[in-house]
């Protein structure tokens, strides 16, 4: 028997190279004023003058917040509105990775219907309509450019809160893979790694179906093919390519299903130590995955399979994914949490905070507090 599902992607989504080139158009055919939401470190890479370029070409007329940081923070998204209402903003365009882009759909709805964006926690009905957001990902592993949630920080209670609406979704995604080619090697195997962590979690999480499985499976191929091409050599566009398609693949997937223990302690690490939250993911991947193989062990030798590997049982092909990302964890040089500060003592924060995650029901094996402090035990080598 088949699962009951619904499937709904608002973003209209312009992949390859060079589609950056139309964010003039696309601007235009939605607004008339746009307030740029992206970072330094996006301007200090140079693609900020791409972007800008192309839209004084379509003379439209745009502003720049660049006051976003890592994990966007609730007052990133209230001082973004404010700066959307002074320019009079009727349109969003969002330049960057996760930051940006979450922060771009929070200020949709702060500037548009005011109030906090904590007023909007969990997954809501707007009563106003949204800024209009264009996204333009500079990262190939968060896919917020076409998922219609984002992520904020409480900073008065370190806490993550997810704000979710289908009318929060980006209009358009202009996924240009040359705009990834500038990213270091740690943030290629950062992004990359969370891109993976989207696609097993979304297959193996306990609310899959056959519309998130399908993007998953070939993201998985993808990323299996080409991260440590796209680690090794940052300017290999087939491997950018190949890995901002599995990306966005993931980003379909997981929206479409949900992500689960890697995602839950990741997000308690990142609101406990502001650690970037690919970065949890990435370095968090493989410990879970062992510890949550034998609840899922089918569904864990597609994983193999995906990712390339050959095995006699569907026991050894289990085993070897697992393997498998370990390896490739220690391939892209990923550090300990130990690099966040992560103390011991917080342990037992960080566990209830993952514990009570939304997402953790979904998890193939569902995790306790002593199982997260199990998990941050072997993350940070104090077992």
């Amino acid at each position: 028997m088949f699962p009951s599902f619904s499937y709904e992607m608002p973003t209209r989504v312009e992949f390859g190279r060079g589609v950056v080139r139309n964010v003039g158009h696309e601007v235009s055919a939605l607004g008339s004023r746009v307030l740029i939401l992206s970072d330094e470190g996006v301007r200090k890479a140079g693609l900020l003058d791409i972007v800008t370029g192309h839209l004084v070409e379509a003379s439209v007329l745009y502003e720049l917040f660049l006051d976003i940081e890592p994990n966007p923070k609730d007052h990133n998204v209230h001082r973004a509105a404010e700066a959307a209402g002074a320019f009079e903003a009727d349109c969003l365009l969002a330049v960057g990775g996760g930051s940006p882009i979450d922060c771009a759909k929070g200020v949709a709805i702060v500037a548009a219907a005011g109030g906090r964006i904590r007023d909007y926690e969990g997954r809501f009905v707007p009563a106003v309509t949204p800024l209009p957001v264009i996204a333009i990902p500079t990262t190939a592993g968060t896919a917020s450019e076409l998922t219609f949630g984002a992520v904020i920080t409480d900073t008065a209670e370190h806490f993550k809160f997810t704000v979710k609406s289908p009318a929060l979704a980006p209009k358009v995604a202009l996924a240009d893979p040359e705009m990834t080619a500038t990213m270091p090697r740690n943030l290629t195997a950062f992004t990359g790694m969370d891109a993976l962590t989207h696609a097993i979690e979304a297959y193996t999480c306990r609310v899959a179906t056959p519309f998130s499985d399908a993007p998953a499976l070939v993201a998985m191929d993808l990323i299996g093919r080409f991260l440590r091409r796209a680690w090794q050599d940052g300017r290999d566009m087939e491997a950018r390519e190949g890995m901002l398609l599995g990306s966005l693949l993931a980003g379909m997937a997981f929206s479409h299903s949900d992500v689960a223990a890697v995602h839950c302690l990741a997000e308690a690490l990142g609101a406990m130590y502001d650690a970037p939250h690919g970065a949890c993911n990435a370095i968090a991947l493989p410990a879970v995955m062992a510890y949550s193989m034998e609840a899922c062990v089918d569904r864990y030798a597609d994983v193999a399979r995906c990712l390339g590997l050959s095995f006699a049982t569907t026991e050894e092909g289990a085993r070897a994914a697992v393997r498998e990302v370990q390896q490739m964890a220690r391939d892209l040089e990923l550090p300990s949490i130990a690099v966040f500060g992560v103390r011991e003592e917080d342990f037992e924060i960080i566990a209830a905070k993952a514990e009570a995650n939304l997402s953790n029901p979904d998890n193939p094996r569902v995790l306790t507090r002593a199982d997260y402090v199990a998990l941050l035990r072997i993350l940070t080598g104090t077992v």
